[in-house]
């Protein structure tokens, strides 16, 4: 097998376990949100070592820990990915799929915006045409709602903004994905050691619990093992299109699993959100070029 086929077998699997998600977190739902994100940072810090120590990667890792500006960012990078993942595992377990799935269909147009009001980039004709579509898909979902879509919104700008934070790092994803979790892990970890001395937490109170509640270490990291190895054998074009392999399972699963209402006004505003993308997708194949992807859930 060609590293092009391999590289594709890889995105996609990295890009369809994100997509599952939600048929994961609601068999922790007995814990709250906070608890569960406070376990997912840990036990993936813990993957994420093991997995280092495997490739002979730590001491690069600490090197990196160590190096100017590197830590600063990914303190940043942290506080964001926290947030999304707070906001993610809260919507999913109640009963936002769909909209969780609109806020990493519009993500594109979040990215694109930073680098116009933030690195003082350049939009391209089709670009202009795809943001305002989607502005006018966000308005039409925001008039169903009778409210802006804020789970949307709020997984945009936070997945966005650590998109952002780590644009010009240049590390692999599980680097910095384990250094994101050692800083965070301090108050995490604080956090379940107290809910356990006050005995409210669910870690070790139930086989089942306990096991699902270690697990998400392992959840979290294996699909940046597959991104990581899809980045280094397909072009980015291609990447940036896989993306939207994760929110179109995630609105399948919330439309036929989750049966969750769709109202003709909403599939209207994810019909209009859809060809924004279509928009956005034809100037990526016609350009070669796409937003930086090199992050993820």
């Amino acid at each position: 097998m060609n590293k092009e086929k391999l590289g594709l077998i890889y995105g996609i699997t990295a890009y369809g376990l994100w997509g599952l998600f939600p048929l994961y977190w609601p068999y922790l739902d007995e814990a709250d949100s906070f608890e569960i994100v406070s376990h997912r940072a840990v036990w993936t810090l813990v993957f994420c070592f093991v997995i280092l120590a495997f490739t002979r990667s730590l001491k690069e890792t600490f090197t990196l820990m160590r190096t100017k500006g590197v830590a600063a960012r990914l303190f940043l990078g942290a506080i964001f990915i926290s947030a999304n993942w707070l906001i993610f595992i809260w919507a999913i377990n109640n009963g936002h799929v769909v909209e969780s799935s609109l806020g990493y269909y519009i993500n594109p147009i979040f990215m694109i915006g930073f680098g116009v009001i933030l690195l003082k980039e350049r939009m391209r004709k089709f670009q202009w045409i795809a943001a305002a579509i989607a502005l006018i898909g966000v308005l039409i979902l925001a008039f169903d709602f009778g409210r802006p879509p804020w789970v949307a919104l709020s997984l945009a700008l936070s997945w966005g903004s650590y998109g952002f934070v780590k644009k010009k790092l240049g590390l692999n994803a599980l680097q910095g994905l384990a250094i994101e979790t050692t800083i965070s892990s301090v108050p995490y970890l604080t956090y379940l050691i107290y809910i356990d001395q006050k005995g409210t937490g669910h870690f070790g109170h139930g086989t089942s619990i306990t096991m699902l509640l270690i697990s998400a270490g392992a959840v979290t990291a294996i699909p940046l093992l597959f991104f990581n190895g899809a980045t280094t054998r397909l072009p980015i074009t291609v990447m940036g299109l896989l993306q939207y392999i994760t929110p179109s399972l995630l609105f399948a699963l919330g439309v036929w699993v989750k049966h969750e209402e769709m109202s003709p006004a909403r599939w209207a505003g994810f019909l209009v959100i859809w060809v924004s993308l279509i928009t956005l997708a034809f100037d990526l194949v016609r350009s070669g070029r796409t937003v930086d992807n090199s992050v993820n859930k």
